[in-house]
């Protein structure tokens, strides 16, 4: 089955240079099917995950695991630190690089990941959004953390109602972007994306995974309680001093840094990582579907 869908996405690709690009929700198998197709193209991944950069963190990101890193080289895991300010624009710089740096040697480069502002910007470039004051937005994140969604949501609403009718309101981490963006500038972040689209150098074929939700939802869940059963709240229980930064503002970490300070008890903290985590799919799979260029294959794993 692997190899038919293999020969498959073989016929996709044209001649000359080309990155496959392999997208969907978390925990979907993106990362078991990325490998088998960088093996049989006998080339490198570049993750397009804005989280498994940091090396901090590990069971919380679902990060490859060693054996997979070792058969396939992967950028952008574990190649940043949490202290660094990295962004959809650091993302395309590094990602371009080490895409030309694969096809210096390989027809075929491989890029995997679900953060779709990510893929976005690979493919297609990034606006020139101004430098936000380290200042103004540790202010935002702190005011995050005492207030919640509900805070940002207001503000958004309040400062750019178009973000507000347009964006991901559900999403803090995008609602804290668009926040410092339309502060600093005073424009929507929204008047930012709509740059004419830059053509690369190399093709581009998108290939999506999916599944049906009942089915995904369960893999999210159990997925949940592996990651539960390899020590995740011992590996965020390490990293309480850096709560506050902007990389650890994400599923699976903000739900046990309320566990460790008392306002949750461990099984709903477990239970909102879950419910988090399909509210995340979901915003992955409507972000993506909205791309007419991806081509969509059922997930066999």
């Amino acid at each position: 089955m692997i190899k038919n869908k293999l020969q498959h996405f073989s016929h996709l690709v044209d001649k000359g240079k080309t990155c496959i690009v392999l997208v969907g929700p978390t925990a979907i198998g993106k990362t078991a099917l990325g490998i088998e197709i960088a093996q049989h193209f006998n080339t490198q991944i570049i993750s397009a995950d804005s989280r498994q950069c940091y090396k901090e963190l590990n069971i919380g990101v679902a990060k490859p695991s060693l054996l997979q890193l070792d058969t396939i080289p992967h950028h952008f895991i574990n190649s940043h630190s949490i202290h660094e300010d990295i962004n959809a624009g650091i993302f395309e710089a590094y990602a371009l690089q080490k895409a030309e740096e694969i096809f210096a040697t390989n027809n075929i480069a491989v890029m995997v990941g679900g953060t779709g502002l990510y893929v976005k910007t690979f493919c297609e470039g990034i606006d020139n959004i101004p430098t936000i004051p380290t200042q103004l937005r540790d202010e935002i994140i702190e005011k995050y953390n005492v207030h919640g969604i509900e805070w940002l949501q207001i503000e958004i609403k309040k400062t750019d109602p178009q973000f507000y009718m347009q964006g991901e309101i559900q999403n803090p981490q995008r609602l804290m972007r668009a926040l410092e963006v339309v502060k600093f500038t005073g424009k929507s972040i929204i008047e930012f994306r709509k740059q004419q689209k830059k053509q690369r150098d190399f093709n581009i074929v998108k290939i999506g995974l999916e599944l049906p939700r009942e089915e995904l939802y369960n893999k999210i869940n159990n997925r949940v309680d592996v990651m539960i059963e390899q020590g995740l709240a011992a590996e965020v229980e390490k990293l309480i001093p850096f709560k506050n930064l902007n990389a650890l503002q994400t599923v699976g970490y903000t739900e046990l840094f309320n566990y460790f300070e008392n306002k949750i008890s461990l099984p709903r903290a477990i239970e909102l990582v879950k419910q988090n985590t399909r509210h995340y799919a979901k915003r992955q799979l409507t972000w993506f579907k909205k791309d007419a260029e991806i081509i969509w294959e059922k997930s066999l794993y």
